[in-house]
């Protein structure tokens, strides 16, 4: 379900914007739109929607209207035309004061910079935009400790701003969005001024929250790295427009653009690739009840030397060498549950590929993938995880 709609959007700073929005819908680029009228282009018609629950994360350069974008997503900035729909209502329309209830209600705001009343307790800047709001203390308060709970922060109430470190501090910005748990959060990147380490914690912070409060994010970033990592879809903005909309895998493997395509050259595609866009299909494989013969019978077949061993349900049991299969039937037995390892290794679906080369070091046989039921859902090769590495598609 669509949270946001955002429909021909644009913006344009400067006193007379109207002549500037003609010449670009008519296809003037900027750079000449600027020298005629002396306006700067802002937006040039973006169009996306974002969906309810969602991690939606807004990159680019400095200058590629990232930030413009997100400001007037709670309309900090007012667009020049077009409409943003909040669960279908059209906020450009929107008076001030309904602006204010929808603030209060549904949106809440994280920084850069932390933002922090340095004569505050935390409690006190936590709460503070409840109060302002007139809400009751007592309330606030409650509501106020239990954000400052939700992101780790409980017993720092009465230390002020500058006790705390800054991703303890950033901690606090969100606590302080999150008080009035509205059903949005606008952060603008809100983890740019902490150092490295600290930014990577917040970024597993975030993630770890968002799958218990499956709030929709509209996430801003000019780093690449943090938009793959925390992005359940990235929007590439480029000189005020979105030049591409895609999974963090689809933006990585398959760039719309050639902009898209010298931004990303550079990743390192195994901290982003998982077990799950590697892996080839679960098959063959045998079944406990089949026995050794429809065992050996596959693996002569296929050309392979193992096979993996499942329940009916698809429950992973172990695996089946082929010597062992030929074993069982040279002595006539039915029973395959003596003859296959049961101690293999084993991935889930989400496990970076960069996680798996040690494991796939420790073993010649293929890594088996399996669901958090233990259910087989697809097995890794090397040949296929060099495969998606280099950009190719993973075999069928």
């Amino acid at each position: 379900m669509a949270k946001f709609e955002i429909k021909n959007l644009y913006k344009i700073y400067g006193k007379n914007p109207e002549p500037a929005l003609k010449l670009l819908k008519e296809g003037v680029e900027k750079e000449k739109i600027l020298a005629k009228t002396k306006q700067v282009i802002g937006l040039d018609d973006i169009n996306l929607t974002i969906d309810e629950g969602e991690i939606f994360v807004v990159m680019g350069l400095s200058g590629s209207g990232k930030s413009t974008l997100i400001r007037c997503l709670n309309r900090l900035i007012d667009p020049t035309s077009g409409s943003i729909l909040i669960d279908k209502e059209d906020i450009t329309k929107m008076s001030h004061d309904q602006l204010l209830q929808l603030r209060r209600q549904k949106l809440g705001m994280v920084f850069q910079r932390f933002a922090l009343f340095p004569h505050l307790t935390i409690l006190e800047n936590t709460e503070y935009g409840l109060k302002i709001q007139g809400v009751a203390k007592k309330e606030r308060e409650k509501k106020a400790r239990e954000a400052l709970e939700t992101v780790g922060l409980q017993g720092w109430e009465k230390s002020l701003p500058q006790q705390l470190s800054g991703g303890m501090q950033q901690r606090v910005g969100l606590a302080r969005a999150l008080a009035n748990d509205p059903d949005i959060l606008l952060m603008d990147e809100p983890f740019s001024a902490l150092d490295p380490l600290i930014r990577r914690d917040m970024q597993d912070e975030l993630m770890a929250l968002q799958q218990k409060l499956k709030k929709t994010i509209v996430f801003i970033t000019h780093d690449l790295d943090e938009a793959l990592k925390v992005g359940d879809r990235i929007a590439l903005m480029k000189d005020g427009k979105v030049v591409q909309i895609g999974t963090p895998e689809e933006i990585l493997t398959t760039p719309a653009t050639t902009y898209v395509r010298k931004f990303v050259e550079d990743v390192d595609k195994t901290k982003i690739l998982t077990a799950e866009q590697v892996m080839k299909k679960p098959e063959p494989v045998v079944f406990i009840k089949d026995g050794p013969r429809v065992a050996l019978h596959k693996i002569k077949e296929y050309g392979i030397s193992s096979i993996f061993v499942t329940d009916r349900d698809f429950k992973l049991l172990g695996l089946l060498m082929a010597e062992k299969a030929a074993e069982a039937v040279k002595k006539g037995e039915k029973d395959l549950n003596n003859y296959i390892e049961k101690e293999i290794i084993k991935v889930m679906p989400d496990t970076p590929v960069r996680d798996m080369f040690n494991l796939m070091a420790e073993t010649s046989g293929p890594v088996a993938v399996v669901s958090p039921e233990n259910k087989f859902v697809g097995v890794i090769v090397k040949g296929a995880v060099f495969a998606g590495l280099a950009g190719g598609e993973k075999t069928d």
